[in-house]
């Protein structure tokens, strides 16, 4: 059986970008996290420790969103990496990092990147 942890839609408030302004008057970021992980024990047990916990995941997310980047490339791949590090049970992780309102002279919702990491334990 094939199971996901997602986290749609979080809106964090960063301080990620190239030009200086950016790091200093920060923006809207929206995150995507879907996480593949073999939640069956979870799903017989209903016990906690048997799962990740979404708010233990919001928690890294939170931290690494806090620090900032030029690129959202960055931020995305230091949000997999902790994920990856922390939590032995991941088998995969995609995630989409998106600026609101990027300073580029186009009208658009956003500007995103997504990175997808699968690997076998």
């Amino acid at each position: 059986m094939k199971s996901y942890i997602l986290l749609e839609n979080v809106v964090f408030f960063a301080y990620h970008g190239v030009l200086p302004q950016e790091t200093k008057v920060g923006n809207e970021y929206i995150v995507n996290l879907r996480i593949g992980v073999d939640l069956s024990k979870a799903a017989y047990s209903d016990q906690l420790d048997d799962t990740i916990s979404y708010a233990d995941i919001y928690a890294d997310m939170k931290k690494e969103m806090e620090i900032p980047s030029k690129l959202l490339e960055n931020v995305a791949y230091r949000i997999i990496r902790r994920l990856k590090e922390k939590y032995k049970m991941i088998e995969s992780i995609e995630i989409k990092v998106a600026k609101r309102n990027p300073p580029m002279g186009a009208k658009l919702d956003c500007a995103a990147v997504v990175l997808k990491d699968e690997w076998n334990r």
